[in-house]
């Protein structure tokens, strides 16, 4: 176990120090300050789960309209 993780009383899974976290004001400050790949993967703001979302509204589209395309050529 890391010298980092503190395991409180009663608890019996250590916890790990919390990331570095800047609150954006809107959506679209959050992806210009921190990126794309930084909000979505780095959860560096508010927004990382309303980002991951949107990416996985973004692969559902696709790969549904692959799939169609594909039931439709065979």
């Amino acid at each position: 176990m890391s010298d980092d993780l503190e395991v409180r009383k009663g608890e019996r899974i250590p916890r790990r120090p919390l990331p570095d976290f800047k609150e954006a004001a809107s959506f679209r400050e959050a992806i210009q300050r921190d990126g794309v790949m930084g909000t979505i993967l780095g959860d560096s703001n508010q927004y990382g789960p309303l980002s991951m979302l949107f990416v996985l509204l973004g692969v559902a589209t696709v790969t549904g309209a692959l799939i169609k395309l594909v039931s439709i050529l065979l």
